[in-house]
């Protein structure tokens, strides 16, 4: 598209919804390829906890092309391999990660939870069981998922302190330039003993934190961090260490630790950090 004909779009507020609107017509029509492709495959073998579907195997995702290099050559998690997608619902591994957890580890009932760049499938299970907010800097992006959704800045949210018991970022801070500020925000907003899930891509295999925070180039982002607007790639260490400093709590969670969670294809070697408010 045109970038005059997408500015004039944005200055509408029409652009995101557009998008939006476009990517749910796209993910309908993969969705129902998916279904009719691995019917063969239906029974027991791993379950999507999302729609309780099982296959003997899932959907591989793979990075696109201009990606490919960046995540190979930093060895990094990204949520791409074997067994990504769900056949039925398109439920992501990292998806069903965060559901795992929530559904085993976390106290949902009636408490506030904020989820920025809400996850369809994880809003879905949320919103009849806890006082949800969802927000994101494009809220037009989300309207198909949740149409009072709010426009918040990660990095100067709006709400009061200690508000929430829990917030949800799930592959967030790659994207936002100054990410020491948006977790000094979700500090701020959780209650004392909060929660805060906050996956992200990372690896294990570089000496340090890969990042131009300020940088404006898709292309250039796509080689070398992975994707079109990510801005870094975490070194594992590094990130737990960003978030200790904002401080937060941080227990990680190999991968080996989570076998009850196996069944449910989570991303191979993926960990989970435990982040939380000191009381």
């Amino acid at each position: 598209m045109n970038q005059q004909i997408k500015n004039i779009l944005k200055s509408l507020e029409i652009y995101h919804p557009l998008q939006s609107g476009y990517r749910n017509i796209l993910f309908k029509i993969k969705r129902e390829y998916y279904r009719m492709l691995f019917s063969k495959y239906k029974g027991k073998g791993l379950e999507c906890n999302f729609c309780g579907h099982q296959y003997l195997k899932f959907v591989d995702d793979y990075p696109e092309p201009e990606n490919q290099q960046a995540l190979s050559i930093s060895n990094v998690v990204a949520g791409y391999g074997k067994n990504i997608l769900c056949p039925f619902c398109l439920s992501t591994a990292r998806e069903r990660l965060v559901m795992a957890i929530l559904k085993t580890k976390i106290d949902i009932s009636n408490k506030n939870i904020l989820h920025l760049s809400p996850e369809k499938n994880i809003f879905n299970f949320l919103k009849d069981r806890s006082k949800l907010v969802t927000a994101d800097l494009f809220p037009g992006y989300y309207k198909n998922i949740d149409k009072d959704i709010r426009k918040e800045n990660a990095t100067l949210l709006s709400f009061e302190n200690d508000y929430f018991d829990l917030v949800i970022a799930n592959h967030i801070l790659e994207h936002i330039p100054d990410d020491a500020d948006a977790m000094k925000e979700i500090f701020r907003v959780l209650k004392r003993g909060g929660v805060a899930i906050l996956q992200v891509p990372y690896s294990e295999s570089i000496a340090e934190t890969l990042e131009t925070p300020l940088m404006d180039n898709p292309k250039l982002q796509s080689a070398l961090y992975g994707q079109r607007d990510h801005v870094r790639i975490y070194e594992l260490n590094d990130y737990i260490n960003r978030l200790l400093k904002t401080g937060f709590t941080v227990s990680c969670k190999k991968y080996e630790m989570l076998k009850p969670f196996y069944i449910y294809a989570i991303q191979t070697d993926e960990v989970f950090l435990e982040i939380k408010k000191p009381d």
